[in-house]
């Protein structure tokens, strides 16, 4: 069965959470300070932020960087063949010998946030019984971990209201989530530094692939879309604004919350997997927070040094 074929199969039609804020605080070593939990609470984007993501790259520097990327580029190719997807900036000819439909589009984003939100669960559940074992504090790593994985399965939920996966479509997302799942939480506990640098490049990925989208609902090649309007979940989840929820500006939205969990885990990737804090949870003792924010245009697409937060 040939890629689009294989593709077509997949879906049988096309077509808020919020919690009152936790303060908890820690005694840390370093020079950050009292720890902020905030629990599946969205942080709302400004117009600008959103339409400021930028496609980024960040090299790889290492033997665990280079691993990373290589698995990364291997999980694009099988899901590339699974939706039938080709990246027009990369092989033009053969791109548009396969357009991209709304149905495949959703296809697509069906099964990238199917398994996009498996890192954050596996992570966030290993670091907790890690803290529960050592009986010490995790240092906030466990609640961007399982906010992250909150985040994408809302994704998830989002474009499911615009399509109905078909049996096909399902029995791969199984399938897909038995072996990435299992192979995830090993590497896990063998090297998260590796797995954060692993979610970075694919999170690299994500963003490309919504910004590609994107650029092809402004130019007018996918007239299904032109004035949709956003399901009811994403404009609660999201808080979209009266006059911004077409479906456009989901697609600005997840694209932002992809360009976060870039920057979040190119970040964690660099710091010491066992003793430092996450700096996405913190304030610093003085109060001038000059590290990482919430938004997604912090001018760090590829991370933050350890060195500039420890």
């Amino acid at each position: 069965m040939s890629s689009p074929a294989f593709a077509s199969a997949l879906l049988r039609n096309c077509a808020s959470c919020t919690v009152s804020r936790c303060r908890a605080i820690t005694k840390s070593p370093h020079t950050l300070g009292t720890f902020y939990t905030k629990i599946f609470v969205y942080q709302k984007y400004t117009e600008k932020e959103i339409r400021n993501i930028t496609v980024a790259h960040r090299e790889a520097k290492c033997l665990s960087d280079k691993i990373a990327l290589g698995l990364v580029r291997l999980l694009r190719w099988c899901t590339d063949f699974v939706t039938g997807y080709r990246n027009p900036e990369r092989n033009k000819e053969i791109a548009d010998k396969f357009d991209m439909t709304e149905r495949k589009w959703l296809i697509r984003f069906i099964f990238l946030e199917s398994v996009a939100g498996v890192p954050g669960m596996v992570g966030g559940m290993l670091r907790h019984l890690k803290s529960i074992r050592r009986m010490k504090r995790d240092h906030g790593w466990i609640e961007s971990l399982i906010d992250e994985a909150y985040n994408e399965r809302m994704h998830l939920l989002t474009f499911l209201d615009l399509a109905d996966p078909g049996i096909v479509m399902r029995l791969v997302v199984l399938a897909a989530q038995g072996v990435f799942f299992n192979a995830f939480f090993v590497f896990y506990l063998v090297s998260p530094k590796t797995c954060h640098r692993f979610v970075g490049y694919l999170e690299e990925e994500a963003v490309i692939t919504y910004t590609h989208a994107i650029r092809q609902l402004q130019a007018g090649k996918l007239p299904a879309w032109d004035n949709l309007s956003a399901p009811e979940i994403a404009i609660k989840y999201w808080r979209m604004p009266e006059g911004k929820q077409r479906m456009v500006d989901l697609l600005l939205y997840v694209r932002a919350d992809e360009a976060k969990h870039r920057e979040v885990n190119h970040t964690l990737g660099n710091l010491d997997q066992h003793e430092d804090p996450n700096p996405y949870t913190a304030l610093y003792h003085d109060g001038n927070n000059a590290g990482p924010s919430a938004s997604p245009d912090a001018g760090k697409p590829i991370g933050w040094e350890r060195d500039e937060l420890i």
